[in-house]
């Protein structure tokens, strides 16, 4: 369980195949606090530490990971956005994000508003998924607020610490980003697909 508030960034140092999935080493501040097994989102993406060295660790995707995030195509020398789990023992600072990544989006504008910036994000029509104005998104792993929501298509509001301190200043249009959208609506538009509600709606 993460709150989508950026610890650090790290960077690829190698990247090696094993078979279809793909082994990571990447270096960050607080590699040598890092423990085997331990959870980290990488991007809104949770990976389990499969080694750790001086400074840095290694992490494996799989297939199925690859081919719903932005993971393939990572290569040596990207910066990625970096969470560690969440300690029930403070205060929730972003939102519940669970490092599961229900999409990915293509950046299709990056507007400069004198020193903040506003990205609009779009991705495949589905019902299973939508944004509401000032609800919550993850993108690449960063908890952000909507600021305007369409078919298919959302905007965020970047303050000028989140573009620093995170991988949003190396955005560009056309980019894929990871996306994960607010859990509760993601029930909410599953109850209303459900039998359950067509049955009240048509004795409504």
């Amino acid at each position: 369980m993460f709150t989508g508030i950026i610890e650090a960034t790290g960077k690829v140092e190698k990247i090696d195949r094993n078979e279809g999935n793909i082994d990571f080493v990447l270096s960050c501040p607080f590699a040598q606090e890092l423990k085997i097994d331990q959870s980290l989102a990488h991007n809104g993406c949770c990976l389990t530490v499969v080694e750790i060295n001086s400074d840095s660790y290694k992490v494996t995707a799989i297939n199925e990971t690859l081919e719903k995030t932005n993971l393939g195509a990572w290569n040596v020398g990207t910066e990625v956005n970096l969470e560690r789990c969440l300690k029930f023992e403070g205060r929730l600072d972003g939102h519940i994000v669970q490092g599961h990544v229900d999409k990915t989006g293509v950046v299709k504008s990056i507007e400069d508003q004198n020193g903040s910036y506003f990205i609009t994000v779009s991705y495949e029509e589905t019902n299973e998924y939508t944004t509401v104005p000032q609800g919550s998104i993850t993108l690449n792993g960063t908890s952000l607020t909507v600021a305007e929501s369409g078919t298919n298509q959302f905007s965020v509001a970047i303050i000028p610490y989140t573009w620093e301190f995170t991988n949003m200043k190396h955005l560009k249009i056309g980019d894929i980003v990871n996306l994960e959208f607010d859990i509760i609506g993601k029930y909410v538009a599953k109850l209303l697909k459900s039998p359950l509600s067509n049955m009240v709606q048509k004795y409504q």
